[in-house]
Order: structure tokens, then C-alpha cells, then sequence
């Protein structure tokens, strides 16, 4: 596989995201009405949420990908999940760079300890630390088995996150903005465009970053090949005249 056909391999899902992006920013921006109290920094919303949703779903497919990995094996399934980290902690990132900015305008401080803030940060942390385990342990042939362990750890903490402001007192909205009745009409409409778009966007990076790694790994066996070929070319050392 070469890098070309990677490109061209994700080329289609690629432009759906890029013009579901488009059609988002349009609906989130000129559609939907602006809020009463909040006003225009309400719109962070339409890419705040989705971007939280899509975060879960990284970290769903990390948990699924790492229990098949450790189950039967496969480095298409340590691939998988590794892919899905990496884009679910962009996604987690995300969530965590908006999120202050609509707090700081319905809250009037940047960051506090709530609930829901508190634990997906932990999250975050949780898929730092899988990364970093990834990245400084990569030539170690324990690391994709280690890596599977902390993968599934983490994403236990999804549903924490989710249900955080049903079991704890928290300033966090509650998932009523997600229920039928929950938003004005257009606003939903604005939401649920958003979720499509962000999602595609998802599944874009995700296939992206899986030719990527059949990209790579073809190149570590080509390397490794080379060097065989070259070893078995150098003739065996003579033992010297006495």
C-alpha cells in the first residue's frame, strides 16, 4: 500500500466530512436562534456536545478493540483501538477546550470542580497516559497487552462522565438538552446536523489513521526484510593465517 492510495482509500468519506462540517457551521451559526440568556457563546454548544459524544465513541471502540485483542490476538485489533485512542483523546481535547469557554459565560469562571468537568477530565488523563504508555514503550512487545489493560480501564469512566449529573449534584447541564421537547425545534435540528457532521468527521480520521498503520506496519516488514537480504549477503568472516 502506498501512501497514495492511503489518501485516495478514505478520499470520499473525507469530503463528506468536510462538507458536513460546512453545512454544521452554517446551521450552528445562521440557523439556529440565538439563546436568550447565554446569546451568541450558546453556539460552542452544537460542537461542544457532539465533540463529548464522539469521545465516547473513541473510547467504546478502544474498550471493544482491546477485550478482542486480549481475547484472540490480531494486530488488526490492537490497530483498531490505538486508532480509536488517538482520536477519541482529539475528540476529548476538544470537549475540554470548549467547554471553559461556554462555562465562562453561563458560570462566570473558566473551570470548577464539578462533576461531570472533574471526571472527564480524569478521562482525558486516563488516554494520555494510554498514549504515552504507546509511545514510549513501542518497540516492547508487552506494551500492546499493557496498553489493552489501561484502554479498558479508561473507558470505563465513559459512563461515569454520562451519569454524572443524574447521581451527583452538579452545575454541568443535564442530558434534558438530548430529550424530545428538550430544545427549541431549530436548535435541535442545528444539534442533530452537528452530531451527523462531527460523526463523519470521526469515522474520516478513524479510517485515515487505520491505512496509516497498515501503511506503517507494511513499511516495518519491508524494513525488516531488507535487512535479512543484507545480512545473508555478507560472506562469513575467514579465520586468520596463523
Amino acid at each position: 500500500m502506498s501512501a497514495r492510495s492511503v489518501f485516495r482509500s478514505t478520499l470520499p468519506l473525507d469530503l463528506l466530512a468536510v462538507v458536513g462540517v460546512g453545512i454544521a457551521f452554517y446551521f450552528a451559526l445562521f440557523y439556529a436562534p440565538t439563546e436568550r440568556t447565554m446569546g451568541d457563546v450558546q453556539r460552542i454548544f452544537y460542537f461542544h456536545v457532539p465533540s463529548a459524544m464522539m469521545a465516547f465513541l473513541g473510547f467504546g471502540i478502544v474498550m471493544v478493540a482491546s477485550i478482542r485483542y486480549l481475547a484472540a490476538g490480531g494486530r488488526r485489533w490492537d490497530a483498531a483501538a490505538q486508532a480509536a485512542a488517538e482520536i477519541g483523546f482529539l475528540f476529548c481535547t476538544i470537549t475540554l477546550l470548549t467547554g471553559p469557554v461556554w462555562a465562562r459565560s453561563a458560570w462566570g469562571v473558566w473551570w470548577t470542580w464539578d462533576a461531570r468537568l472533574s471526571t472527564t477530565l480524569v478521562l482525558w488523563l486516563l488516554y494520555a497516559a494510554y498514549l504515552m504508555l504507546r509511545g514510549y514503550m513501542r518497540e516492547d512487545v508487552r506494551m500492546r497487552r499493557f496498553a489493552a489493560v489501561l484502554g479498558i480501564l479508561g473507558a470505563l469512566d465513559v459512563p461515569i462522565v454520562y451519569f454524572s449529573v443524574r447521581w451527583w449534584r452538579t452545575q454541568h447541564p443535564t442530558t434534558f438538552i438530548m430529550e424530545r421537547g428538550g430544545l427549541h425545534p431549530d436548535m435541535a435540528i442545528a444539534l442533530r446536523i452537528s452530531m451527523v457532521a462531527i460523526a463523519l468527521l470521526f469515522l474520516a480520521l478513524f479510517f485515515k489513521r487505520l491505512a496509516l498503520e497498515r501503511l506503517r506496519s507494511s513499511g516495518d516488514r519491508l524494513r525488516a526484510e531488507l535487512e535479512r537480504i543484507e545480512e545473508s549477503r555478507i560472506p562469513n568472516a575467514e579465520p586468520g593465517e596463523g
